[in-house]
């Protein structure tokens, strides 16, 4: 049974950091892609980050390229997602999500397979 469960979400002024992680039960990383997604009240859910172990290949929204760094760490059988110069448009509830194999759209939440509980995020200004 997979099993994702995130953390490292609160509450923080823009301009400020924050660093999520999801550990993965039942799940491998090698070969199969992980990603991040965020879903804001009254928004559909939106991909952030994805990463595929097989060839260590990253894929990030343009909304979020050069503040978010989505990160493995195979040891731990965990995703992390380093979020730089938060900005309020970046609250939303943070999901981490799984899929087997590396083909398709990485940013499209159709494309996974198993979902975490979701953290919560939020920005002020």
């Amino acid at each position: 049974q997979v099993q994702l469960v995130e953390s490292g979400g609160g509450s923080v002024q823009a301009g400020g950091n924050l660093r999520l992680s999801c550990g993965a039960s039942g799940f491998t990383f090698m070969y199969n892609r992980m990603g991040w997604f965020r879903q804001a009240p009254g928004k559909e859910r939106e991909g952030v980050a994805s990463v595929y172990s097989g060839a260590g290949l990253t894929n990030y929204a343009d909304s979020v390229k050069g503040r978010f760094t989505i990160t493995l760490d195979n040891a731990k059988n965990t995703v992390y997602l380093q979020m730089n110069s938060l900005k309020p448009e970046d609250t939303a509830m943070y999901y981490c999500a799984a899929r087997r194999g590396g083909s398709g759209r990485p940013l499209s939440p159709t494309e996974y397979n198993y979902w975490g509980q979701g953290t919560q995020v939020t920005v002020s200004s």
